[in-house]
């Protein structure tokens, strides 16, 4: 039984001392449409957890999401959305549109798996499917939440209580190639005024934090094959130039800042021993704070590849696949979340909720402190990212975007593995999509009602990107879709 608690409105003041002193001003009680939107999440609670837990047993992964994306399409369809499917090049990519007219409020959706994490909803690592996917990042809640956010807006401008449009969008592939990135370059999001996305998360929290920005590489090397024992000096080994590149990227992780984050794996070494390889290939991928820094990294990598081919007396080629930029936060934004995720108070769990999370704590060897359904203070200055990703900092180099983060798994679990997995094929994972859906549905009502929001978001997008111009990492070119 989900049971999700609204704090009354004089509830939103308590939260109010841990915001800085520039957003100490009280906020306005919440409007008959941000509480009906609030309301309308519980009013769909059924749909919603129906469309998380399919996708969830779906589990599919990046650009093979069919299944995924049709569902969720579907219903955005069925509760009147004009839907634009296979946009940008993307199968599994679409975008679902109520209204007219401006402010278009926009809120984003993911929906892909992860290979090898199939698990049963239980707080043991118990595969459903011995290697097959699994959500262990959550994605079944993000879409699920974010389109029934949109539902509930899309019924407050039906009911003509709010004016302007309302847009979900379905992005595919966040873990691997990232879908936003074609659908930016599509010129998807031009005319959008904010954007507002979620993340299942250990806490909740109005995410002031950046991610790391990402470049992701395949370097490769040509050669030339000899018999290894009868004639190797008639070859020139390929495999010679992946090792002394590997080498060089590892002897430089001296000199390089700690933010720095490098990791790769060999994709072709080879076929047999007694051959020698006239092909190798690695795939790496390069991460630091800022995007600037990640591309002298990729300038310093390219020259590895040059040395490295010299030295092996082969061919060496590095070919970028895709990247992330850093997330540009809002704090214009955040704040407005936190307004609203401490006027929704904390989730509350039941004993057997809080056994169940300790139950996959004790199985992980982490501290049993079972989870945390509390709101989390307004963090004004949160240093260099903890690390990770995502295609979500690319869209918020183009137009402003509002994160925040929710309870879904408990703390300290490991994430990308089973217990997220298992957590959100239940009811602890339940609760926080419903969270996320309330809580993205208020901030949205509150950027159509108050525009005096929008400038001050937008102000502050605009001085932090002054000057700059965002350049994807992406090749020109179709996505690289994958053979079906």
């Amino acid at each position: 039984m989900v049971s999700i608690r609204l704090v009354p409105a004089a509830g939103l003041l308590a939260g109010l001392a841990v915001v800085p002193p520039a957003a100490a001003v009280e906020p306005p009680p919440p409007s008959l449409a941000k509480q009906a939107a609030a309301t309308a999440v519980d009013a769909h609670r059924g749909e919603l957890i129906h469309l998380a837990d399919t996708i969830w047993e779906y589990a599919e992964t990046a650009l093979r999401e069919h299944r995924s994306a049709a569902l969720l399409a579907d219903y955005a369809e069925s509760q009147g959305f004009a839907v634009d499917r296979g946009v940008a090049g993307l199968p599994t990519a679409f975008v679902a549109e109520y209204g007219s007219g401006r402010p278009v409020i926009a809120i984003l959706g993911e929906y892909d798996a992860l290979p090898g994490l199939s698990q049963e909803p239980v707080p043991e690592k118990s595969p459903r499917v011995e290697g097959a996917p699994g959500h262990g990042c959550g994605h079944n809640l993000f879409g699920a939440a974010s389109l029934g956010a949109a539902v509930a807006v899309k019924e407050r401008i039906a009911a003509g209580e709010l004016a302007g449009t309302v847009r979900f969008y379905g992005t595919p592939a966040e873990e691997s190639v990232g879908g936003k990135l074609y659908m930016v370059r599509e010129g998807l999001f031009d005319d959008v005024d904010v954007v507002l996305a979620w993340h299942p998360d250990s806490e909740i929290r109005a995410d002031t934090e950046s991610s790391q920005a990402l470049v992701d590489f395949v370097v490769e090397f040509r050669g030339k094959a000899a018999h290894a024992a009868y004639d190797p000096w008639n070859g020139r080994s390929a495999l010679d130039g992946a090792e002394l590149f590997l080498h060089a990227l590892n002897l430089m992780r001296e000199h390089v800042r700690p933010t720095v984050r490098m990791h790769y794996v060999i994709l072709d070494g080879g076929q047999v021993p007694n051959v020698v390889p006239e092909r190798a290939r690695v795939w790496c991928w390069m991460r630091d704070s800022k995007h600037d820094s990640v591309d002298r990294l990729l300038e310093r990598a390219r020259e590895m590849v040059a040395g490295a081919a010299m030295a092996a007396g082969v061919e060496g080629e590095l070919r970028v696949q895709s990247g992330d930029y850093e997330m540009l936060p809002s704090f214009a934004g955040a704040r407005l979340l936190q307004e609203n995720l401490t006027w929704l108070g904390p989730i509350e769990y039941t004993a057997e909720e809080q056994e169940f999370a300790r139950a996959i704590q004790r199985a992980t060897g982490v501290e049993e402190k079972g989870l945390d359904g509390s709101v989390q203070p307004f963090v004004e200055n949160p240093g260099e990212p903890d690390g990770g990703s995502t295609d979500v900092a690319d869209v918020s180099w183009v137009v402003p975007t509002l994160h925040l983060s929710v309870t879904t798994a408990p703390d300290d679990a490991p994430w990308h593995a089973w217990p997220v997995v298992a957590a959100g094929g239940m009811s602890i994972g339940h609760k926080g999509m419903l969270y996320a859906a309330r809580a993205l549905a208020a901030a949205a009502v509150d950027l159509f009602e108050r525009p005096e929001l929008r400038q001050a978001i937008r102000a502050e997008f605009e001085e932090k990107t002054a000057g700059t111009e965002y350049r994807s990492y992406i090749a020109p070119g179709p996505p690289p879709l994958p053979a079906e």
